[in-house]
């Protein structure tokens, strides 16, 4: 499966991708995930529809992946060696200008991914559970060094507490998510908790 996959994905650049993704992000921006139609990302990218669907299968697949592009970095990527260090990289990588535009991104979502199964279920793929896994091997490593304590009740709510300040930060402040914010609220709220 990942061959076929790696096949049918590989026939076009790398920037011409990120020409493709930027395209898709710009018209969810524009028009609601409901109203996107791969018809308006071929006219918007100059491509057919068939190329889009050979690389990208369906339209949850391509916003999916699109959004995907825009993280700096791979958490699963990170290892420094101490847990405030992962996290301090997580901050330093992160653009405050792409986080309130992923915020805002994902708000609009929202909605579209309680009425499709599909869109959620690529987001939860492409998306969510990588970030999961990599969140869990920094913790992981954390705990095998001692920082954290492997029976700290924490442990399984940091991706909880992380998704949920960049829902509530903007409810409530009317504001996005930047990188002064992720730290006050590492240092304050996540590292307490952790024990750390």
């Amino acid at each position: 499966m990942a061959d076929a996959e790696s096949t049918r994905r590989s026939r076009i650049t790398p920037e011409r991708e990120a020409e493709l993704h930027g395209a898709v992000l710009d018209l969810l921006r524009e028009v609601g995930y409901e109203a996107l139609t791969m018809d308006a990302v071929a006219a918007r990218t100059k491509s057919s529809k068939a190329t889009l669907y050979r690389q990208w299968g369906s339209k949850p697949e391509l916003v999916a992946r699109a959004l995907r592009c825009t993280q700096p970095v791979s958490l699963g990527e990170i290892d420094t060696g101490t847990l405030r260090g992962d996290f301090a990289v997580m901050v330093e990588s992160s653009d405050n200008d792409q986080m309130a535009k992923d915020t805002a991104l994902l708000r609009g979502l929202a909605h579209a991914v309680h009425e499709s199964p599909e869109l959620h279920k690529a987001l939860r793929d492409l998306l969510v559970d990588p970030e999961i896994t990599g969140m869990q091997a920094i913790l992981r490593r954390a705990v095998d060094r001692g920082e954290v304590a492997a029976d700290c009740p924490a442990l399984d709510f940091v991706p909880h507490l992380l998704i949920g300040a960049f829902i509530a930060l903007p409810l409530i402040e009317d504001r996005p998510v930047d990188r002064a914010f992720l730290s006050q609220f590492l240092d304050a709220v996540v590292f307490p908790a952790l024990g750390v």
